[in-house]
């Protein structure tokens, strides 16, 4: 049996599927798959929760069968976010050191991120990552090898690529992971997830656009020097293919996503005009026959607009020379045949498949080993990530319960006496959101000083509205019938 303070839980919530990993360490530095479950995604769409209840049951099948597969209790997880309604701004700050001090210390970097949660958001919007993209000292850029703390200087800046997302969305997706009796770890934007499954070091420092087509959305995430610079997230993806399938040969759904995934190619040319596909009639109606290269030539269009998309956000990025490493195309949509010659013919850049094996042990599970899991099995990674810098690990373990003689105390008035309070946060972010990254042309400045605090009320306003709506939620959202609908699928 494994450790259980050595196990990772991964629950990608997607459009057209959910799915839960339950990883744990394997050889050297290899992580090991030791349970896997997926189900049919029911509730949500382009990456965004709308229905919590269906939702709730589908998370519920699939964490069931990881558990039972994995023979460990699944207590809390990590969480995928993707979806529109996510966005990015560019922000800059600043920390002035201590006289006393000699050198950066770590506190300094620290209270100067901290900073960022204080910037001013439009309504309705938290966030979900707060990445540095460089820093100045005393306004001299330090090269991306060089770590602020213990440089000598009295001012420290920084620039920051900040990801934010939808308060609503974000506690969709946490009601329907409380309501299938789990707890959220951390909520992690889903390309940044992919990239711990799909990328390594070489590919980050070199500069690389990672691409994952999914079914309800398409995630796009940029990095260069190790760092993240650009992220967004399209509307368009694999949903998106099989809906023109459907309209364009006039068969229902699921024979267009069975067409798609067995026979789906890019490149019409490359497909012989003599290949005929014989699609079953409707109960007594005749078979309809199609033709692979009319398939292809529906499947071209829209992958073309998909990836025209992606090479626009690519160029919006400015580093487009910079992506020495290419574009590694992953998800359910990288499976399409020849998808790689065309994102190389309409972007003009080296393209490769990235297949979710990077950091996986051997023994793993080959059914695992599928473009469509990158997101999950980064889940996983990322998790691990975490729990070597923090050392604590309480995935499968019950919280410490409160005594029934130890009174909780949690009114307005016991905040207004400690106004610096601030509630304990975890390395990611509370609240999360869809993504479609729209940077700041002029960056805001924050500024703080030695003898400043932050206060965290914009954080204690945060939690009272968040209380606030988790009350009516539990009043709407109370025990009924969960509906479990078929999946019906046609053997073409």
């Amino acid at each position: 049996m494994n450790n259980e303070n050595e196990i990772i839980v991964g629950l990608d919530i997607g459009t057209t599927k959910i799915a839960c990993f339950i990883g744990a360490r394997g050889e050297g530095d290899k992580i090991k798959i030791i349970g896997f479950g997926k189900t049919e995604s029911k509730g949500v769409e382009r990456g965004v929760v709308k229905n919590i209840r269906d939702t709730a049951a589908s998370i519920t099948k699939a964490v069931e069968v990881a558990s039972e597969q994995a023979g460990i209790e699944v207590k809390e997880v990590y969480v995928g976010i993707a979806g529109q309604h996510i966005k990015s701004i560019q922000n800059v700050g600043m920390v002035v050191i201590p006289a006393e001090q000699k050198v950066i210390e770590q506190h300094d970097l620290d209270r100067l991120i901290e900073e960022q949660h204080n910037i001013n958001l439009n309504p309705g919007e938290d966030i979900i990552h707060i990445f540095p993209q460089n820093y100045v000292v005393d306004g001299e850029e330090l090269s991306p090898e060089v770590e602020p703390v213990g440089v000598a200087g009295k001012q420290l800046k920084a620039n920051f690529h900040i990801v934010t997302g939808n308060t609503m969305n974000l506690l969709n997706i946490h009601y329907s992971v409380e309501r299938a009796g789990l707890k959220i770890k951390g909520v992690v934007l889903e390309p940044v997830a992919s990239a711990y499954a799909v990328l390594d070091n070489t590919d980050k420092d070199a500069g690389v656009a990672l691409v994952d087509i999914g079914g309800g959305t398409t995630d796009i995430a940029i990095f260069k020097e190790g760092i993240i610079r650009h992220t967004t997230v399209l509307p368009l993806a694999g949903n998106a293919i099989t809906n023109d399938i459907k309209d364009g040969c006039k068969i229902m759904r699921t024979q267009a996503e069975a067409l798609k995934t067995r026979f789906g190619s890019c490149l019409p040319q490359n497909v012989n005009e003599n290949d005929i596909i014989s699609i079953p009639g409707i109960r007594k109606q005749a078979a309809r026959e199609i033709s692979m290269r009319t398939l292809a030539g529906i499947i071209k269009a829209r992958t073309e607009t998909i990836l025209e998309q992606v090479d626009y956000e690519i160029k919006k990025s400015h580093l487009e020379k910079d992506i020495f490493a290419g574009i590694v195309l992953t998800g359910g949509g990288a499976q399409l045949n020849h998808i790689k010659e065309l994102t190389e013919f309409i972007t003009g850049i080296d393209t490769r498949i990235g297949y979710p094996d990077e950091h996986l042990d051997k023994d793993t599970d080959k059914e695992i080993i599928n473009t469509m899991y990158a997101t999950g099995i980064g889940l996983v990674l990322y998790g691990f990530d975490e729990l070597d810098k923090s050392g604590v690990n309480n995935m499968v373990e019950d919280e410490p319960e409160v005594q029934d003689n130890e009174p909780v105390v949690d009114t307005p008035e016991n905040e207004s006496q400690n106004p610096d309070a601030t509630e304990t946060e975890s390395h990611a972010d509370p609240i999360f959101a869809p993504v479609e990254i729209e940077e700041t042309p002029t960056p805001t400045e924050t500024t703080t000083t030695p003898s400043t605090k932050p206060t965290g009320a914009g954080r204690r306003f945060g939690s009272q509205l968040t209380k606030a709506i988790e009350k009516y939620f539990n009043k709407v959202f109370n025990d009924g019938t969960i509906r479990n609908e078929g999946n019906d699928e046609l053997d073409l």
